[in-house]
């Protein structure tokens, strides 16, 4: 699968949420990533 790049701003306070995720094994991507998949599986 090809991929390609999607660059959003976030506010300081939840992308330091997102990067304490990195002690439980995850990348800011990745976490992202398996939200946004999840939802879309949800509505299709």
């Amino acid at each position: 699968m090809k991929h390609t790049k999607v660059i959003i701003q976030l506010p300081v306070p939840l992308k330091a949420q997102l990067d304490a995720l990195r002690t439980q094994g995850y990348t800011v991507s990745g976490y992202i990533r398996s939200l946004i998949e999840r939802d879309l599986k949800k509505g299709g």
